[in-house]
């Protein structure tokens, strides 16, 4: 049986994402999960196995696995590799088993589009495009079988391969698939500032930001992505509990970020096939704990700006997969305590949610740390990440257009429009046009300007006030415009900050 095996070779070919696998000639696919594929493939032959791939995702990735199962009918065993706590914290590995072991049903997905819904505690979903009786021949006509180890995984995949070669359970099927063709609107590319009060406010404000100006670009690993180039996000009042909205349209849930944040904050031991989590970088990768040695430095020293944590190796990742958290940086000003983290590369609608959840929470972790080691008593100050590439992937284009949709308006509509600039106050008096600058709170006085032309003193506030938010700017130009009207008007108008213009009656 051996010989018959290795006498008939099959060729696996990809619809989706074809430069992300690994391709035999047998008959077995291998799903790894978080797992590096590169970990299973050195065990095997390429005559073992038909193709070797990680699945991330069960909301993103599974439609396109089953897609490509369909396309390729002489895969006839599975192996799923669900080993780590990274791939149970995903849930992508269990829910695609329970793809074939409990099926679908029509239902409508979490962005509210009617799809088969896989029969599983975790959200895992279909195109309804793709005709039922298709995924149930598949269903069961594929032998699928789950790993907890990679040995495990490897033994399994090579008992596979002792068999005789089988015919393929049918004809290649294919179902066209939909795209979304994002619209683009002239920006800038690189540079940007968004703030919002909570992570999943902010979050909001930054996929409307990438999908209104974002460039469609290449992606490297099949498709597209669209990005923007240095996008600093600025959360200033998270909650210590985390805010989660109601009905919930974040890609994340509570008992997910739970898992997540021990990836931030605990050490990890070396597993074949998990290159690194962040913890690990940052408790025990250099040898040193990172961690530990910020909270001791600003101990030592409250006014200290070299409170620093790496997590980029130089001697190993020029190399594939290295981390997109690269730099973190903690700083104490005013008794606020606040963390800026650099990423190389951010994925801003599936991941970035989870990793500013993390990151603050390893804020807080460092600011109770410092408090109970020192007499400093310190308060949260704001989380801000700065995304050097922020991009957002094809295959969540219209998640994100459903999500900006829904909620972006009403996040809008929300604003308290308290400028950290200051405000203004704007008279009519002696024939000019009279602004004072005041200070946010406070109110002081810190600047005056007076003139007859809305023009000339809006060029002379925003050349002293480069800093002023967009809306602010906007308010004090239409403002200005109303005082200079009435200042010029012969009816003799009567201006008032925020009031509409009125005419002056003179009594006889």
């Amino acid at each position: 049986m051996i010989e018959t095996s290795q006498a008939t070779q099959f060729r696996y070919a990809a619809q989706h994402k074809p430069n992300q696998l690994i391709y035999g000639t047998g008959q077995t696919a291998v799903i790894t999960g978080w797992t590096v594929r590169d970990a299973i493939a050195k065990h095997l032959q390429p005559s073992e196995y038909a193709v070797i791939g990680q699945l991330y995702s069960p909301t993103r990735g599974i439609n396109l696995l089953i897609r490509n199962l369909l396309h390729n009918p002489h895969v006839r065993f599975l192996v799923v590799l669900n080993a780590t706590k990274e791939d149970k914290n995903a849930g992508a590995c269990q829910c695609l088993l329970d793809f074939f072991r409990n099926g679908v049903e029509e239902s409508i997905s979490d962005t509210g589009r009617k799809s088969w819904v896989i029969r599983s505690a975790i959200p895992g979903y279909i195109d309804i495009d793709i005709d039922i009786n298709a995924l149930e021949k598949l269903r069961h006509s594929v032998n699928w079988q789950e790993a907890k180890s990679i040995t495990e995984a490897v033994n399994q995949v090579k008992s596979y391969a002792q068999k005789a070669a089988i015919q393929p359970w049918g004809v290649p099927l294919d179902f066209p698939m939909s795209a979304v063709e994002p619209t683009v609107l002239p920006g800038p590319r690189y540079g940007h500032r968004i703030e919002g009060k909570t992570i999943a406010e902010t979050w909001v404000k930054i996929i409307h930001r990438i999908k209104t100006t974002g460039t469609i670009r290449p992606t490297g690993y099949d498709g597209q992505w669209q990005e923007l180039i240095d996008l600093i996000a600025i959360v200033t009042d998270e909650p210590a509990d985390f805010y989660f909205p109601e009905p919930n349209y974040l890609p994340i849930d509570r008992s997910f970020i739970q898992e997540y944040i021990s990836q931030i904050l605990d050490d990890a031991p070396q597993q074949e096939g998990v290159k690194y989590t962040y913890g690990q970088r940052l408790r025990s990768w250099f040898g040193r704990d990172q961690i530990q040695e910020v909270i001791d430095k600003l101990v030592a020293d409250i006014d200290s700006a070299r409170a620093v944590m790496s997590l980029w190796d130089a001697s190993h990742d020029a190399n594939d997969s290295p981390p997109c958290l690269n730099h973190i940086w903690v700083r104490i000003v005013d008794h606020q305590l606040s963390l800026t983290a650099t990423f190389r590369s951010n994925d801003m609608f599936s991941a970035w949610p989870a990793n500013a959840m993390g990151l603050r929470e390893l804020q807080r972790y460092i600011c109770d740390a410092i408090t109970q080691k020192s007499n400093h008593v310190l308060k949260m100050g704001p989380l801000i990440t700065i995304s050097q590439s922020a991009h957002i992937y094809d295959d969540c284009f219209e998640n994100t257009e459903n999500v900006i949709t829904s909620q972006y308006t009403k996040i809008c509509q929300q604003r308290d429009y308290a400028d950290p600039a200051g405000s203004f106050v704007i008279t009519v008096q002696d024939s000019s046009i009279f602004v004072e600058h005041m200070t946010p709170g406070s109110g002081e006085v810190v600047n005056c300007y007076s003139g007859k032309s809305a023009s000339q003193l809006s060029r002379q506030i925003v050349a002293d006030c480069p800093g002023l938010q967009v809306e602010h700017a906007i308010y004090l130009g239409s403002e200005l415009q109303k005082a200079e009207i009435a200042l010029s008007n012969k009816q003799e108008l009567i201006y008032e900050q925020d009031k509409q213009l009125k005419i002056h009656f003179i009594e006889n």
